[in-house]
């Protein structure tokens, strides 16, 4: 099963606690009926991602001219769009329907979830959501355009449309299938001649890259991926004391609703039920499969891959007597409530998808109960006696053998409550990136501030006349995205969780964009926080705190796990998330030196140099300055340190009349001071860093830098090496990527996330650590922009506008 991570061990803090680029949009609506997000969901009207090139339309209308069939050059009808981990040492061939069966249809008497047939693929959590769907007609017609036809316009292009991380997206397929024997390999429909269900299938695997990549998975996931809902997961065995009450409301709210029984082995569901083509199959990879078995050679204990064998399951048993199946999961189809011998009896309708292999318990298809039920209350039912994989179950028997219960709701309407509410609903796109803003959970205080960071407004307490606390009721629900498309690169779902915190109205913090630093989190015990962390693509927590200011820090439990997320949050009243990202400034940076300063420069540095102390003394015995104030001025003006007398010295040595000097000048001057430090672990500079040095500061191309330039950049690099040496407190000449926040503000620089993601890939190692050499290199950079921009800003509104020269 998914790994979860108790967040009171997650949790440990200072306080006594226990433990990008950003998109942000934010819509309102009611929380169902034909408005809010409910209406936003079956909108046909909804942005839409397309196909690379041309749309759906385009393409099926270039078809229909050229009189051609479709062909999907971005998931062509070969191996690559089957698997990527191993090979089958069979060939599948890809057919169309009117070449598998006689007068192929779209779809017969509408879509509906007896249409729905496992094959060969352990994506019983995908078809599991594809049967609840039928369940909600217009969500239905969201995914499955009907305007599809064999018959009509045919071309041999479908498309379906998806929910993904905030956008529809539309998929385009051709209608090639893989078969083996003539038959479908994967998902059918129970009528040999309906091709909905297969067609959508490959949309999904399209989607995700491959038909391997649906293997394994929790059904909320294509829940959410058809709505746009917000799940919520219950253990069975923690699940509150009117979980019924829940799932009569999720039912008749139109939620989707899914099951399973855990099969402690892992939370996949990746059985497939057994079949003709399955026993075909099983006996070619039989040699493969029994080594795989034998020498393992991957740990997929707390998480929710399987072993590549379990691609063509078929042998994999986990059938129960009573009929059930372990590691499998069921569509939840109805909650109703019946009488049974006068009293009242709760009972619960579920599906396999494998259209077969039922509970044969009581109230199964041909249990005795029914017997003392009236024919009316039958059809009310929709009793069937049908090997269908339907069947009805006791509440009390449901509740004893399931252990996991799965909630996609199209509004984050608690299904306790009796009335449906308003909701405004924030969207924040993030991303995790490695020894910069991936930090682990709270164990590890040195990192976890440097996550991304979410700051939350709750301004208005719900309206609640019963209720006498002022609270704010909302639900944050944080999604790691892309992860099962690239699982083909090795990529697991991450351990995910966050944390609230509140940011006190006294603290200077209050009100700003800032990033919260290091010291706010040891001396701060979160507010609230979620209950585990756990290896799910979305986790979501119900939260009610006072009217307040918060920030919301999503992470992965380890540090240094790269990634991107989408983190929602839904408030029944006016609420405000954004990003806490600093302004982008400098501290008075230094003016530029231009072109034409450069000869006069250069003279003032002679001038200077010739007279010397004597004309420093001249300058204030001239001014006759009283007493002690001349003597003062007198001591300050003769005080050179021997660096700075070493420094002017070597400069004038080596760069000749011009009084400039080029890249390798600058390293040998700079390295021949640096050594000196021997309290400072260096190699010295690199030729290529003085070169971006020297680029940097040269401001008439001539590719060398006079003295004042010279002289304030090693003023820089002074100040520069303290900081540096500050935060290398194990003094081996580097520092932690992570401690770069800090000392780019401690140099007096603001930066936002997104330029602190690039500083620590284009400077840190494979260690994620910087030298002194990249160090200063960053710095320098950091410093000649913020000049440049500021001697460009004339008028100082923070917009200057160059040609292509400048």
């Amino acid at each position: 099963m998914p790994s979860a991570i108790n967040a009171a061990v997650a949790q440990q803090t200072a306080a006594g606690s226990v433990p990008s680029t950003t998109i942000s949009t934010t819509t309102e609506g009611a929380g169902g009926g034909t408005g809010g997000i409910y209406s936003a969901i079956i909108s046909r009207n909804q942005p839409i991602i397309r196909v690379k090139e041309k749309t759906y339309e385009e393409l099926h209308k270039k078809c229909l001219e050229k009189n051609i069939l479709y062909e999907d050059p971005d998931f062509p009808p070969n191996e690559s769009s089957l698997f990527y981990s191993q090979k089958i040492p069979i060939k599948f061939e890809w057919k169309r329907p009117h070449e598998i069966c006689e007068n192929p249809r779209f779809i017969i008497g509408g879509a509906n979830r007896t249409d729905i047939c496992q094959g060969e693929l352990g994506d019983c959590w995908f078809l599991a959501a594809i049967a609840c769907l039928t369940l909600n007609k217009k969500l239905l017609c969201r995914v499955i355009p009907h305007d599809q036809s064999f018959i009509q316009n045919y071309a041999g292009i479908f498309h379906f449309q998806f929910w993904r991380y905030g956008d529809w997206v539309d998929v385009v397929i051709d209608d090639c299938l893989p078969t083996y024997n003539n038959q479908l390999v994967f998902t059918k429909s129970s009528q040999r001649n309906e091709f909905w269900s297969a067609l959508l299938e490959k949309a999904y695997a399209k989607l995700h890259g491959s038909y391997e990549a649906l293997k394994g998975g929790n059904t909320t996931e294509a829940m959410e991926d058809f709505t746009g809902g917000v799940t919520e997961f219950y253990e069975i065995k923690d699940a509150p004391k009117d979980i019924y009450k829940i799932m009569k409301h999720a039912i008749d709210r139109g939620s989707l609703m899914a099951s399973s029984i855990d099969d402690n082995l892992g939370f996949s569901y990746g059985s497939a039920p057994r079949s003709d083509i399955g026993k075909l199959i099983a006996q070619m990879v039989k040699n493969l499969e029994n080594a795989q078995m034998t020498h393992p050679t991957v740990d997929y204990q707390g998480t929710d891959e399987r072993p590549a064998w379990t691609i063509v399951p078929m042998q994999y048993e986990t059938r129960m007597s009573c009929g059930l199946v372990k590691g499998h999961a069921y569509s939840v189809t109805a909650v109703e409530e019946t009488t049974f011998k006068g009293e009242k009896i709760r009972l619960v309708r579920l599906r396999n998808p494998w259209g077969q292999v039922e509970w044969n318990g009581p109230w199964s298809d041909r249990s005795e109960e029914w017997n003392f039920i009236n024919e009316a209350e039958k059809i009310r039912l929709q009793h069937k006696i049908m090997e269908d994989g339907e069947f009805w179950i006791s509440f009390e028997d449901f509740m004893r053998h399931f252990t996991k219960l799965e909630i996609c709701n199209l509004t984050p309407d608690t299904l306790e409550a009796d009335k449906l509410q308003t909701w405004t609903v924030s969207v924040n796109e993030g991303r995790w990136v490695r020894g910069c803003s991936a930090g682990g959970c709270r164990n590890y205080p040195d990192t976890f501030w440097t996550n991304p960071q979410y700051r939350l407004k709750l301004l208005e307490e719900d309206d609640d006349p019963e209720d006498e606390e002022v609270v704010c009721s909302f639900l944050v629900a944080l999604m790691q995205k892309n992860r099962r498309k690239e699982r083909k690169l090795g990529a697991n779902l991450y351990t995910i969780g966050f944390a609230i915190y509140e940011v006190p109205a006294l603290d200077f913090m209050h009100g700003t964009k800032h990033h919260l630093q290091k010291d706010f989190f040891l001396y701060n015990a979160s507010k609230a926080r979620s209950k585990t962390y756990i290896n799910m693509r979305e986790i979501s927590e119900r939260f009610r705190l006072p009217p307040s200011e918060y920030v919301v820090i999503p992470s992965t439990y380890e540090p240094h796990q790269e990634g991107e997320f989408i983190l929602r949050v839904f408030s029944e009243k006016r609420s405000l998330s954004e990003e806490a990202e600093t302004m982008i400034e400098a501290e008075r940076p230094s003016p530029i030196i231009f072109v034409s300063d450069r000869a006069n420069s250069n003279k003032e540095l002679t001038a200077d140099e010739d007279a010397g102390t004597d004309g420093e003394k001249t300058h204030v015995d001239d001014k006759k300055v009283c007493g002690a104030r001349a003597k003062r001025g007198l001591a300050k003006a003769r005080e050179r340190s021997e660096e700075e007398n070493q420094f002017r010295n070597i400069f004038r040595q080596i760069a000749g009349d011009d009084m400039e000097i080029n890249a390798e000048e600058l390293r040998n001057v700079l390295n021949n001071v640096v050594k000196k430090h021997k309290d400072l672990k260096t190699e010295g500079f690199e030729l290529e860093s003085c070169r971006s040095m020297i680029a940097l500061m040269d401001t008439d191309g001539s590719g060398k830098i006079n003295f004042d330039e010279f002289r304030h950049l090693w003023d820089k690099i002074k100040s520069w090496q303290k900081i540096f040496k500050r935060y290398d407190t194990d003094h081996s000449g580097t520092i932690n990527s992570y401690e770069m926040r800090n000392a780019v503000n401690d140099a007096g620089f603001r930066l936002n996330n997104q330029l602190y993601d690039i500083i620590t890939m284009r400077y840190a190692d494979k260690n994620m650590n910087i030298d002194f050499d990249s160090f200063i290199c960053c710095f320098v950079r950091l410093d000649a922009m913020f000049r440049a921009f500021h001697a460009f800003d004339k008028d100082g509104d923070g917009i200057i506008k160059l040609n292509v020269l400048e």
